[in-house]
Formats: C-alpha cells, structure tokens, sequence
C-alpha cells in the first residue's frame, strides 16, 4: 500500500542540525579529508586576520586528549550583543549558518571564508568546542557541546552550555578556538601531523613574514615546528625547484594591484620538460584553475612571444610559439587576492570571476615586459626563448608522430589488440580500467574480472620515467601509447577529459619494491601529463593483500602486517603463504580479494597539495641522486628484515611496501 505523504512529513531542521544530518554538503566528506577540513575552516579564519594586517602569529596544537586548538594573536571575536538578535558576537559566529564578518569588506578586505559557515560546521560536527577571545584587555570564554535532549530525544549540536563568561583583565589580544572533533560523524578523529605540517608550512610560504607554529602533543616526545618565511612566494619556487637544475638562481617575481585585484608571480626555468603551475586566490589553493591562471597563461605567452619578434629569434614568416612551449621547465606560483572570489563549490578547487582573467593579464603583461626589456635581464630572457624554440620543434615533431600513429589506428584498429581487454559495458561512468603489472597477473586478471565493466591493460614492460624524459620520448613508449589510447583523453594542450571511456583508472602491481617502482612511474606520468585525471580522483591504486592465512575455521586474507598479527594471535595451527606477486593468484582468488567491488580495497590519488606533489616527484623521481638518498635514508626503515616462518611470518620491511 503506498504511504500517504502530506506536510507533515517535512522536516525541518533548524539552527546546526542540518549540518550534523548532512555533513558531506558542507565538508565533502567524513573520512580524513572532511575532519582536517574542519581545522582548515579555523586556521583560514585566523590566516584572514593576519591578510587584513591584525595579526603575525598562529599556533595550532594537536592536544592529548585528541582535541585540536587553533591561536592567534588578532582582533578577537567580538563579544558585545548583536543589535538585533540580541546574542554575543561569539555565540552569533558558531551557532547561526551563514553568519560572519566577512559579506561586506569593513572587517576584512580579502578573505578566504565567504560562505559564513566555516566557524558553525565546526562547532556542529564537535562534541565541544571552546572559545576564547582576547580583546580591549579582557579575557572572554563561551563553551558549546552537542547535547542530547531527552524529552524531544533529539541531539542539538553546537549548543552554548555556558553563558559568555568573563575570566579575567589580559594584556593578550587574539583568538583561541579548540575543538574536539565527534566520533559519532567521522571515521577517524586522530588529525595527521604531515598533513597540517605541509597546509601551513603552504600558508607560511603565502604570507610572507607571518610566523605560523604547529605543537604536536600527542606524539611520544612533544614536538614543535616553526615556518616563516620573509620571501613569500619566491621562497616557495626555491622550495619546489631544489631538486631541479635551475636556469637562474632568483626566481623573477611580478606583482602589481588592478581594479581592487591583488596579484604576485614568482617563477623559474629548470632543465625539466614539464611544467608546474600552483594558484591561490585569498590564500585558497585552486588546485582546478580558474580565470586567473587563464590570464596569466595568456599574459606570459604574448609577452614572450612578442620579445622574441624584437629580438630576432623569431623572424616574420615564423609562426608564434604556443604557450606550452614558454612553460616548459617553468615553476610557478601565482597568488591574487580579489575581494567577492567565486569559487565552485564549497571545497573551493576552481575560481570563477571573469574579471580576475583581464586584471591578471594586464598585471603581468605589464610587468613581465618591464622585465624583459631591462637589460641586466637579457641573458636569461635569450635563454628562455632559446629553450621554447627547442621545445617547439620537439613538440611539432611530437604532434606528426600523434597525427601518424592516429591515423594507423583508425586504419589497423588501433595499436592495443591482443593486450587490451575491452568491457562489454558503454557507459564510461560505471566502467573501470585495470593496468596490470605482467602477462601472469594480466592473465589471472582478465580471466576474473567482470567483463561487464571492467577492461584490463596488462604492461609488458617498465614504463620510462617520464619526469626525465621528453614529450616526444613519453610518446616513443609503447607502455604509455597504450594507456593514451586505451583512455581515450589524450595528453598535456591536448587533454580532454569529456573523452575518457573510463571513470576509474586502476593501478595494480604487485607488492614489492618492482611494483612500488612502476607504480610511481605511472602515478608521475599521469601527474605531469593528465594531472585533471588525477585531480578529479579518477585513479586508484589496488591494494591487493600480502597474506594468504590457511586455518581450519577458513582461509583469510591479510591485507596488513598488522592485520595478519591481529588474525593469528590466537591461533595455534595455520599457514601463511606472502603474495609477492599478482601472478600467484589465480583468477578467482584474484577476483575476490583485489576486483570485487564489494570486497578490494582502493587507495584514491588526489591532488590536495599540487606543490608538495611537485618538489616529491622531483625529488625522488629527478635527475638528483643526493638528495633522493638522503630522504630515503631519512625516512624508510630498514630495522626489519624480510624473513618469516611458515607458521609465524615477521613483517615485510616498511621500505619495499
């Protein structure tokens, strides 16, 4: 019988429970990513003060008991009642969506909160959440707490348990907010120190001067980490460009202000082949781009272009170089400040204000001319033109050979018969591509995958390295001309992602050091050539399982040293076989522990921090052996040794996982 459905079946959900019932539409999600989203609303809100000139210091700390707190030395929240509302400017921010000082521009002139919610999903998804505000030499503290109402039996996040309270006379002045995130919505609620670490040591870099500290109380000994950085952004292209061969040793900044846009480049030409281009707007990285990286793009393509008509490295009847030519070997940071920033979506990962695209432009067209027509500065400026000139006639010879080996596919049906295993399936958004290490793993895969959805891509060999090689030697590869076409979008200028026939490219390699190696050959090539595949988290990395445990209850899988240790503490008679390779697995053992999706386990690749993506992948996939030895040496462990017995296996060394 069908349910009757009238207006009392709406629900309204008042002040912060919309938040609590609908997390993701305000923090995308509550796995790791959502719960240090929080922490992000906190710290922007304090970076907006130290933008706006009111404050030079932020502390964050991780406390003990699994809280997080957020310091800085500001304004303070205001703490006098609203004129209409009648409640404290403190109990206004974190109790009422869509509240805030920053619609207008008298608190703040530019500002990466616009929405008003930042400070109130935080105190939502808390179990507590305390506030101290340190302003006109009086310390003020207000708590809130998620209660549960035992008459209405409803639970009422973010409600004020004390009334604003005030402590004391201070000479302090600024803001501390801790919170303690709630289990009851995330997965996990224990913050990871490298995150936050790289999130403000990439706010340190974009503001220069400001001193931004993370104490780390939860680890065995305490530990405290400072950044502050006097060069700002050019200090973050040094960073990004250590493990490179640079054609200058200063990196040239461009910064100039044009209708109320705030804009700053600093850039510089390395030996690689590829380039390296990270936006920020109001302090937001716009890992999707947007209308300002447009405009410079478009700015540094005309300005060079027409300084090598005037120098005679281009001469009449030449055609004018294309921008990916000038940006090959570049690395650059471009950070504007724009005072109503659109940004799509809540995450903020793409600007959208046309008029940031002209500003940008004019800024940079102005003063990367003045540049370059300064002649202390023609050495350099004779270098990059002579490197683009290069790099269009690889490029041009690159294009013919796509333009050949397009029109033999379309002739021979394609270069892939006998290696891809095309799915039956049409739709691209429910198929899956698997890219399989080996004939043997290749096999097993094709004989247990489902043919509805799933094609597979055995590799028969090691892809290059393409951090190191060129265009037109990525293109030589027959590894990587296969997953071009099997994907079907193309790469670099040509990159179309509306063409790609699979929404999910998956990575499957065996569990040691060879796999680990092809799996970061894969990752960089997808990240310097399709980096939008990357960045709309299309790839994954499989994570096929390290132990096979025998036992007379059943045979099960462990996926982790630990998870082996945890199943067999309690038994007394079993087997263990270690998978070192795909290929060990026959297809249904392969099909039930790696390609079911309702049983494997998929790692999503993401771009969070586009930059300190780009200084590892320099690092350890670079030209640079030194460096590269002295990170590894740093951080892998080779305590443990990879011997086991039958009965009872130790664990596999850390290094080769």
């Amino acid at each position: 019988m069908a349910q009757t459905y009238t207006s009392k079946n709406i629900e309204v959900l008042e002040g912060l429970e919309a938040v609590r019932m609908r997390p993701g539409m305000y923090i995308g999600t509550t796995g790791m990513r959502g719960l240090h989203h929080l922490l992000w609303e906190i710290v922007d809100n304090a970076i907006d003060e130290a933008v706006d000139g009111h404050a030079t210091e932020i502390i964050v700390t991780l406390h003990k008991d699994g809280s997080c707190s957020v310091w800085d030395d500001g304004r303070g929240v205001p703490v006098d009642k609203h004129p209409t509302l009648g409640i404290s400017g403190i109990e206004l921010i974190y109790t009422k969506l869509h509240a805030g000082g920053k619609f207008g521009h008298d608190s703040y002139g530019y500002s990466g909160g616009l929405h008003g919610v930042g400070a109130s999903v935080v105190n939502a998804l808390s179990k507590w959440l305390t506030v101290d505000s340190f302003r006109d030499w009086t310390h003020w503290q207000m708590r809130f707490e998620s209660v549960y109402d035992s008459k209405d039996k409803k639970l009422h996040p973010g409600k004020p348990v004390t009334d604003l309270t005030r402590v004391g006379n201070t000479r302090k002045r600024g803001t501390l907010v801790r919170f303690m995130p709630d289990e009851a919505v995330f997965e996990e609620t224990r913050f990871n120190g490298e995150v936050i670490a790289r999130r403000l040591r990439e706010l340190a870099y974009l503001n220069s001067g400001v001193r931004i500290a993370l104490s780390d109380e939860t680890a065995a000994e305490p530990q405290r980490v400072e950044y502050q950085f006097d060069g700002g952004i050019a200090d973050y292209v040094r960073y990004m460009t250590a493990d490179k061969v640079a054609m200058h040793k200063e990196p040239i900044v461009l910064d100039g202000k044009k209708d109320d846009i705030l804009c700053q480049v600093a850039m510089q030409y390395t030996d690689a082949y590829t380039e390296s281009v990270f936006s920020y707007v109001n302090n937001i990285p716009t890992v999707e781009g947007g209308a300002h990286e447009v405009g410079f793009r478009s700015a540094l393509t005309k300005c060079f272009n027409e300084y090598a008509r005037r120098t005679g490295a281009l001469k009449e009847k030449d055609a004018n170089l294309s921008g990916e030519d000038f940006r090959e070997g570049l690395t650059a940071v471009l950070a504007i400040k724009i005072k109503n920033p659109q940004f799509e979506g809540q995450t903020k990962g793409r600007l959208g204000n046309t008029e940031a695209r002209p500003a940008v432009e004019a800024i940079v067209t102005q003063r990367l001319t003045e540049y370059l027509e300064d002649l202390k500065n023609a050495e350099l400026a004779g270098q990059i033109i002579e490197k683009s000139v290069r790099s269009a006639k690889v490029r041009e010879a690159a294009r013919k050979a796509r333009e050949v080996a397009r029109a033999r596919n379309e002739l021979e049906a394609a270069p892939l018969v006998g290696k891809l295993s095309s799915c039956t399936g049409r739709n691209p958004q429910e198929n899956e591509l698997l890219i399989v290490e080996g004939d043997s793993a290749g096999g097993s895969a094709k004989q247990g995958r489902d043919r509805r959805f799933q094609a597979v891509l055995p590799l028969r060999g090691k892809p290059l390295n393409a951090e190191k090689k060129r265009i037109d030697q990525v293109l030589s590869n027959e590894e990587f001309r296969s997953i071009i076409t099997a994907l079907g979008t193309n790469i670099e200028e040509d990159f179309d992602l509306s063409g790609l026939k699979y929404d999910k490219v998956i990575i499957l390699s065996d569990a040691d050091q060879d796999g680990a190696h092809i799996r970061a050959i894969l990752l960089t090539f997808f990240f310097r050539y399709m980096r939008e595949l990357v960045a709309k988290g299309h790839v994954y990395i499989g994570m096929p399982p390290l132990y096979l445990v025998r036992h007379s209850s059943g045979d099960r899988y462990a996926y982790t040293d630990k998870e082996l240790k945890e199943y067999t503490a309690n038994l007394k008679s079993y087997t263990v076989q270690r998978y070192k390779g795909l290929g060990e697995m026959n297809p249904e053992q392969l099909w039930e522990t790696t390609m079911d999706p309702a049983r494997r386990k998929l790692m999503q690749v993401t771009v969070e921090d586009g930059a300190e993506a780009e200084h590892m992948i320099s690092l350890l996939m670079g030209d640079k052996v030194e460096p590269r030895r002295e990170y590894i040496t740093k951080h892998a462990d080779f305590s443990r040794v990879d011997t086991f017995d039958e009965k009872r296996p130790t664990a596999q060394p850390a290094a080769s996982r």
